[in-house]
């Protein structure tokens, strides 16, 4: 088992988007990259933590690669907006890849410049080491599923 780290706006739609992948064994929402210790919601909204909303996807890399689940990534937002997802505006909103070793390192590299020839626009998504990763609040694990 894997794990991969993507930030792509708001993480309900960005945790939907990878639920019942094949491949795909857990999500879970919650925020990283920022400084403060144990970030609540409140405080992620506030801009204020450095943290962003991000998934967390636990895989199994022989049902599916990282580079099929970056292309997920890809297509699920727009990566040529700085700080910003639709209405959500702020830097926990920001695109970015945490990555968890060396070998996705090189794997987002290369999807990121394969993606940029498909918009019109410089790609903004950050690509960085994964840091300690806070989950979310339970209320908003499995968001969309709740409230359907």
């Amino acid at each position: 088992m894997e794990k991969a780290t993507f930030a792509a706006g708001c993480f309900w739609g960005v945790e939907a988007a990878f639920e019942g992948v094949k491949g795909v064994l857990s999500t879970r929402v919650g925020y990283t990259g920022g400084t403060t210790p144990n970030p609540t919601y409140k405080n992620v909204c506030r801009g204020d933590t450095g943290h962003a909303e991000v998934v967390e996807v636990e895989f199994d890399p022989q049902m599916i690669s990282y580079e099929e689940l970056l292309e997920i990534f890809w297509k699920i937002h727009d990566p040529t907006t700085l700080n910003r997802q639709g209405l959500d505006v702020g830097t926990q909103y920001r695109s970015a890849i945490f990555v968890h070793s060396l070998d996705q390192e090189k794997k987002a590299q290369r999807s990121k410049e394969k993606a940029s020839q498909n918009f019109d626009k410089p790609l903004v998504t950050q690509i960085i080491s994964a840091a300690r990763f806070y989950e979310a609040e339970d209320y908003h694990q499995k968001y969309f599923k709740k409230h359907q």
